[in-house]
């Protein structure tokens, strides 16, 4: 199995480490510690005050782990006021998770894909986590502490509740399944919305997998731009073949997301604004 224990620096809490060894190992006690340190930034907090915008863009574990312990010193099970959690959304949520079980010496990663059950009749851009649980990959929705399946063993399978992006991808190039309701919300403008929407998140998929889990809003090498759709088809094949337990296609999509440039982040990344701030030029490295 290729090395999802250790931390990607994103996932590294750096001096907060303790924090997240003090968590008990069960799945569901690590979710609850993320949706008491994280409140997402539009369904939970969306009178959130301007200044306080940037908490979106945290980024990295160590950061997110700090904002809250300047408000919060102590362990993270302990109760938060809903207002006084930090900012962010569901790929930080997972971001917690997959740091807390790395921490704890089970391999984990982030899932790139679209929830068909937040919103009835549209599949949201969602993020999850997955572990290594007795000899399979188990899904978790952090932020669902209940849901009509377990959020800690999401269903895999062609009618799960959640489809990863490259599944979206083939399902959309197979003519099997609507688009424009596939969306960052209901009535989301391009290209939040839709093949450009699912194209990019491929990519996303790739490179959460192999340690460079993103923001959602961050844009890199061909990850905003259109076409490419031949590769896009190969990508998503790949994952979809390495979901299977092949590891000669686990081994293809590594070797090519390090060699290929168009694939994977540099030093530095385009960061867009939900909140419609100018985008920027953000350095990747930590001083």
């Amino acid at each position: 199995m290729r090395d999802w224990v250790s931390h990607s620096p994103y996932s590294d809490p750096g001096r907060h480490r303790r924090l997240l060894r003090e968590l008990p190992g069960q799945i569901e006690v690590i979710c609850a510690a993320a949706r008491n340190v994280i409140g997402h930034y539009r369904a939970e907090m969306p009178d959130l005050p301007e200044e306080r915008w940037g908490e979106i863009d945290s980024r990295w574990l160590e950061v997110i782990l700090d904002r809250d312990q300047g408000r919060h010193p102590g362990p993270l099970l302990e109760s938060r006021d809903p207002s006084s959690r930090v900012a962010g959304c569901c790929r930080d949520h997972t971001l917690l998770v997959v740091g807390a079980l790395r921490e704890h010496g089970v391999p984990a990663r982030s899932r790139i894909g679209f929830a068909g059950y937040l919103i009835p009749g549209y599949h949201l851009d969602h993020v999850i986590a997955e572990y290594w649980d007795q000899g399979r990959w188990r899904r978790v929705d952090p932020e669902l502490s209940e849901a009509a399946f377990d959020p800690t063993d999401l269903p895999h399978g062609p009618e799960a509740p959640f489809q990863t992006a490259a599944e979206a991808w083939r399902r959309y190039r197979d003519g099997d399944l609507d688009a424009d309701r596939y969306c960052v919300f209901p009535d989301a403008p391009p290209p939040l919305v839709g093949p450009p929407l699912i194209r990019c998140y491929v990519l996303f998929e790739v490179a959460h997998r192999f340690g460079d889990e993103l923001l959602l809003w961050d844009e890199w090498g061909i990850a905003g731009d259109s076409g490419e759709e031949d590769l896009i088809d190969q990508l998503a094949d790949l994952l979809i073949r390495a979901d299977a337990g092949d590891q000669a296609a686990e081994d293809e999509l590594a070797d090519r997301y390090a060699r290929d440039d168009r694939l994977h982040p540099g030093t530095t990344v385009t960061q867009h604004s939900p909140y419609g701030r100018p985008s920027q030029r953000v350095e990747l490295g930590r001083s």
